[in-house]
C-alpha cells in the first residue's frame, strides 16, 4: 500500500523521531481530521514502551508537526501504542507477529468460512499462512492479505490449565479433618 504525499511527508517527520528514542514506527493514519501515529519498542526489546517514553515521543513528533506543518488545516494529532490486541494492516504487522494468535475477517462474505482465529505462521508481503486447530486436526490456511477486512493478534490470558489439574469436575475425598459444623 503507498502511501499518499502528506502521509509520507508526515512519515519523513517522524521516523527519524522514532529512530532517536529507539522506537519503531508501527502505523501512520489519517482519518477525517485525526492523525494517528502508532509507535512500538522494537520486537524482542527489554524494555518495552513506557508512558514517559510514548510522552516524550508525542511531545517531539507535536513540535516537530509544528514546525513543518506538513498538514493543512486543523487536525488532532494522537501517539498511541497499538496495544495487545493489535490491528494488522500492512504486511510488516503480520510479518513481525509471528507466533502470535491472529483473529482474521475476510472481506468477501460469501466465502466459506469468512471468520477465523490460528497461530500466525509465516507472512511475506502478500500473504499470510494461519495454522488453524490443534494436533492432527491442524490446517495451515494460506490467506491473500488483499482479501483480508480486519485482523487482529489475539490476547492469550496465560497458559492453559493441565488436564487433571485444578478447574476439573473430579470430586475430591473429603479429609479426614474437614467436618461439617452444623448451626
Amino acid at each position: 500500500m503507498a502511501d499518499t504525499p502528506v502521509i509520507q511527508r508526515i512519515r519523513d517527520i517522524v521516523e527519524p523521531i522514532a529512530s532517536d528514542l529507539e522506537l519503531d514506527l508501527y502505523d501512520l493514519e489519517q482519518r477525517g481530521a485525526t492523525l494517528r501515529v502508532t509507535v512500538d519498542a522494537p520486537p524482542g526489546s527489554p524494555d518495552g514502551l513506557d508512558m514517559n517514553k510514548l510522552a516524550l515521543a508525542t511531545r517531539l513528533i507535536s513540535r516537530e508537526m509544528d514546525h513543518q506543518d506538513p498538514i493543512p488545516g486543523k487536525y488532532t494529532l494522537e501517539v498511541t501504542t497499538p496495544g495487545v490486541e493489535r490491528t494488522l494492516r500492512l504486511p510488516q504487522h503480520f510479518q513481525r507477529e509471528i507466533g502470535k494468535t491472529v483473529n482474521i475477517r475476510l472481506a468477501a462474505v460469501d466465502a466459506e468460512q469468512r471468520r477465523f482465529e490460528g497461530v500466525l505462521v509465516a507472512a511475506d508481503d502478500t500473504t499470510a499462512t494461519v495454522r488453524v486447530g490443534e494436533g492432527d486436526d491442524a490446517v495451515d490456511r494460506l490467506v491473500q492479505l488483499a482479501a483480508i477486512d480486519r485482523a487482529r493478534t489475539v490476547f492469550v490470558w496465560g497458559p492453559q490449565p493441565k488436564p487433571g489439574g485444578k478447574g476439573t469436575s473430579k470430586k475430591k475425598k473429603p479429609s479426614e479433618n474437614s467436618k461439617k459444623e452444623s448451626s
